[in-house]
């Protein structure tokens, strides 16, 4: 939908800490509101598009608020830390690999229709780079494998946790789940699913229809029941998505090479100190507590040989930088 006056001002005349403020809750309202199940691909698609306009403002004039973004918006990582050591008694931790702020209704609906109580649920920003092993470096792990068998020890920051992590499917991750009073579970969908669709052909609506199919199907409750049996718990995740097999190509031959040497298919790269010369910027190097990034701004992608992904994530678009956070108890 189009961006309104009050969100534009926010925006382009707040402070950071407004301006981040109003776009997060913003862009929960518009994506946790309820679908139809017959509509769920069709919507998703349209929510994203949607998006397109306050997007291209934040790549676009109001730019220099990426510099603020890691220090003004609440961290899904953060609320995890400060959900583990406020709560007393039994708690856990299910992080779906990826799940974005789309697939938020279908958690909502069923986490109410099956008698959860909703503590929290809200948008949170992710670690830059939004990708998996930044976020796990933020709760002290190594990366997201030394979770599994519960390999992840005690130098970490989600004290006394037993910790799983796999790609089975809901019913056979159940078995993983033990009566410890403390449980970290990171399953690697829809991240997997993600990869796997991003291929020209596929992307955001087949993706859409599988992860609605998967959110509201009584294995997936299953393991949520397991998790939040005797314990209070969180759901969320490391890091979103961007479809990118919506976005516009760059169509400037200097900038589509200067994007194929710098990120060749991806959104984000270690940096060289190398910078783009464009104002405003096709790209952006940010320093943050994981490192010096390069980050491809906004919705764009260009003509690669092997084709551009069509789902990917790295980059700075709002559907790659915030996640979903829920707290739930039975």
């Amino acid at each position: 939908m189009p961006i309104t006056k009050e969100l534009l001002q926010s925006v382009t005349n707040g402070s950071p800490e407004q301006a981040w403020r109003t776009i997060a809750d913003h862009v929960w309202a518009e994506f946790s509101a309820p679908i139809v199940p017959a509509a769920a691909d069709a919507e998703v698609v349209r929510r994203d598009r949607g998006l397109t306009e306050l997007d291209n403002v934040l790549s676009g004039s109001s730019w220099e608020l990426w510099e603020q973004f890691e220090t003004v918006v609440p961290k899904a990582s953060r609320s995890i830390i400060e959900f583990w050591t406020n709560t007393h008694g039994g708690k856990a931790v299910l992080i779906l690999d990826g799940l974005s702020l789309r697939e938020v209704p279908w958690v909502l609906e069923q986490a109410a229709k099956r008698g959860y109580k909703t503590h929290q649920a809200a948008a949170r920003g992710v670690e830059l780079p939004a990708e998996t092993t930044p976020f796990a470096n933020s709760l002290g792990f190594s990366q997201r494998s030394s979770l599994e068998n519960n390999g992840a020890g005690s130098v970490h920051k989600l004290k006394g946790a037993t910790t799983a992590t796999s790609d089975l499917p809901w019913k056979e991750c159940v078995a993983l789940v033990g009566s410890q009073e403390s449980f970290v579970f990171w399953h690697h969908w829809p991240d997997d699913r993600l990869h796997d669709l991003s291929v020209p052909g596929a992307g955001l609506s087949k993706l859409a229809k599988e992860t609605h199919a998967a959110l509201v199907s009584d294995d997936f409750w299953l393991l949520v029941e397991r998790l939040a049996t005797g314990r209070r718990l969180v759901i969320t995740s490391d890091h979103g998505y961007a479809a990118c097999g919506t976005f516009p190509d760059l169509t400037d031959k200097e900038q589509v090479a200067y994007m194929k040497a710098s990120f060749k298919s991806g959104r984000t790269a270690v940096s060289t100190g190398q910078e783009g010369s464009w104002v405003p910027p096709i790209d952006l190097k940010l320093t943050t507590e994981h490192g010096t990034h390069n980050y491809v701004l906004g919705r764009r992608k260009w003509r690669s040989p092997a084709g551009y992904p069509t789902l990917h994530h790295g980059g700075l678009s709002l559907l790659e930088v915030f996640v979903p956070f829920f707290e739930l108890s039975r």
